[in-house]
């Protein structure tokens, strides 16, 4: 079995098998929570090999993973004992904003400039705030990338952010950044990468 954090065939499918999913399941709008991201973990594991099975769809903090810390850049992600409350504000945050775009763009319709925006900075803040927290042993990066593509696929954007390879670019200094709490860094990554997959000129 190939490792869980190696470019595998086997990681590929999984990642492809969890977008699928996702665009099945976007226009029911279903709640979104920290359930939601340890399914998606399970599921990019499936068939991996892992030194660390007690690591598979658990939050550090969790039994057996009371002093799990990590690192992202020489940064220590949020401490161990203090994920399960950083992933009840995130949670608590993330609910608001998705409460109101549910409001402002109603299922089948393509939103406007504006809300596009919205919707953006919404995924940015998402995704940083993971990235913070790092809730995970392994595997936060890509699911950071799939609260993108969720969150756009939810309001009838493309799954534009892919979560495997990493993207290129200023996307490594957007995660530093978030690592200080910035999330607004992140913004002009995503809006960049969307443009891309529609295939409009980045300036």
């Amino acid at each position: 079995m190939a490792d869980w954090d190696a470019d595998s065939p086997q990681l590929y499918l999984n990642l492809e098998g969890v977008l699928l999913r996702l665009v099945k399941e976007a226009p029911q709008r279903l709640p979104l929570d920290r359930e939601t991201a340890r399914r998606w973990q399970a599921a990019t594991l499936h068939g991996l090999s892992t030194p660390y099975p007690q690591a598979i769809a658990r939050y550090r903090g969790e039994p057996g993973l009371e002093t799990a810390e990590v690192y992202v850049g020489g940064l220590l992600g949020v401490p161990a004992p203090a994920v399960s409350a950083a992933l009840t504000e995130f949670e608590t945050r993330l609910c608001r904003g998705l409460e109101l775009l549910d409001h402002a763009v109603l299922p089948g319709q393509f939103p406007d400039a504006d809300q596009i925006g919205t919707i953006l900075s919404l995924c940015a803040w998402a995704h940083a705030e993971w990235v913070r927290i790092h809730p995970f042993c392994n595997g936060n990066g890509r699911t950071a990338r799939l609260w993108v593509n969720c969150i756009a696929l939810r309001y009838g954007l493309p799954p534009f952010l892919v979560p495997r390879p990493r993207p290129g670019g200023d996307y490594a200094l957007a995660g530093i950044a978030a690592m200080h709490g910035d999330w607004l860094a992140t913004v002009p990554v995503l809006r960049r990468e969307l443009l891309r997959h529609l295939g409009i000129p980045v300036s």
